[in-house]
């Protein structure tokens, strides 16, 4: 019987702990496939790293898992970048660690400037580590290109390089070798992806996240203008438009196996209540009011809703029209929640986070970080799925 119901697995602290899988990951993709070794059930891969290849993600995740993985079956926080068109075209300074500027090509953008680049354009701006101060006065900077938007794709490397230069792209509209003038606001577009401020790798406690990079950002740019940074869209979870995305992925692979049942639930399984809960709550909300073609009311009301994402889901919503009805939201123990305890009992009684670890520009409400249903790993999601669907 063809599958009415699909996959959204995130991956660190679901299925690896940095570079090693979780146990439980391999067993619960021995019951997702078929004797030949193809999925029996559209999978998508959910995460918010950022600082990679499709493909290489697509590698690492096929080694891990021991399964032929596809670069269409992997959503990285800034895929959803390849629908913000009205940027390709301009020039991008972007910011991160890894394959940026190959990132920025495959989604679209023809103009991109590393950070590296600007630094060497312009020398005398990094000046926090002295072993990398230029020795002599350097020539000024010709032929450099206005910049006309910031992408922040991850954490990066150097972040006092990064936050000093993405700070004077904004003071001075994009010419940071110029003298400082008035401060203009509303500034340069800025599109940051992966709002995570925590994430699970191999160390006992969670590591920063690309969100910690961001808090700091936004918090200097307040203490120099006295104005709030504004972001033109938040990619990655817990964004609707990074759902809505997946939900098209899915269906895509469902066609191209054949499948003729319409999908109509998914299950999104995650170690994180404030990415991965929470953007499978909000967008199950999403879906809710769809249904009821109350799209345009909601996102007028709801304060996760950023309105510069709205544009862009509901024209991919012309695309893949809408029969999933539900997002029901996974969360297991071998990551950043509760790590190494034992489940609890009574999940509706289940304890919610005291301390608001997300974004800011996403209002906490307790009812989206409270998951669907608790369990240990994600070899117990796949079978409580599998209960719920009545499937085998």
């Amino acid at each position: 019987q063809p599958p009415a119901f699909g996959f959204l697995f995130d991956v660190d602290g679901v299925l690896v702990r940095g570079s090693q899988a979780v146990p439980a990951a391999r067993q619960a993709f021995q019951r997702l496939v078929d004797s030949s070794g193809r999925l029996r059930v559209p999978v998508v891969f959910l995460t918010n790293a950022g600082n990679c290849l499709r493909s290489a993600k697509a590698r690492e995740l096929s080694q891990a898992l021991r399964l032929q993985v596809s670069p269409e079956q992997v959503i990285l926080s800034h895929s959803p970048l390849r629908l913000f068109s009205q940027f390709h075209h301009k020039c991008m300074l972007v910011a991160g660690q890894g394959p940026v500027e190959e990132n920025a090509q495959h989604l679209g953008f023809k103009h991109v400037v590393t950070i590296e680049a600007l630094r060497k354009a312009y020398p005398l701006l990094d000046m926090v580590d002295q072993s990398r101060r230029p020795k002599d006065l350097p020539p000024p900077a010709t032929g450099f290109p206005t910049i006309e938007g910031v992408i922040l794709f991850g954490e990066p490397v150097r972040w006092e390089t990064s936050l000093q230069l993405i700070i004077d792209v904004l003071l001075s509209n994009g010419n940071p070798g110029a003298e400082l003038q008035d401060i203009p606001y509303p500034h340069l577009p800025v599109l940051a992806c992966n709002m995570d401020l925590l994430w699970m790798a191999e160390a006992k406690m969670p590591r920063f996240g690309h969100g910690t990079f961001l808090l700091c950002l936004e918090n200097i740019y307040k203490k120099v203008t006295g104005r709030e940074l504004k972001y033109e869209a938040l990619i990655g979870k817990p964004s609707t438009v990074t759902y809505r995305y997946a939900e098209y992925l899915i269906k895509e692979q469902a066609e191209k196996q054949g499948w003729k049942s319409s999908i109509r639930r998914l299950y999104a399984v995650g170690d994180n209540p404030m990415s991965d809960i929470y953007g499978a709550n909000l967008y199950n909300n999403y879906l809710k009011s769809a249904h009821q073609n109350q799209v345009q009311a909601e996102v007028k009301r709801s304060p996760q809703a950023a309105s510069p994402q709205t544009e862009d889901h509901l024209e991919l919503r012309k695309d893949c029209s809408s029969s999933v009805e539900s997002c029901e939201s996974i969360l297991v123990c071998t990551g950043v929640y509760r790590h190494n305890a034992d489940v609890p009992s009574n999940t509706e009684e289940c304890m919610t986070e005291s301390v608001f670890h997300g974004h800011r520009d996403f209002c906490f409400d307790p009812s989206l970080v409270e998951a669907s249903y608790v369990v240990q790993d994600v070899h117990d999601a796949v079978e409580l799925a599998f209960k719920k669907e009545n499937w085998s």
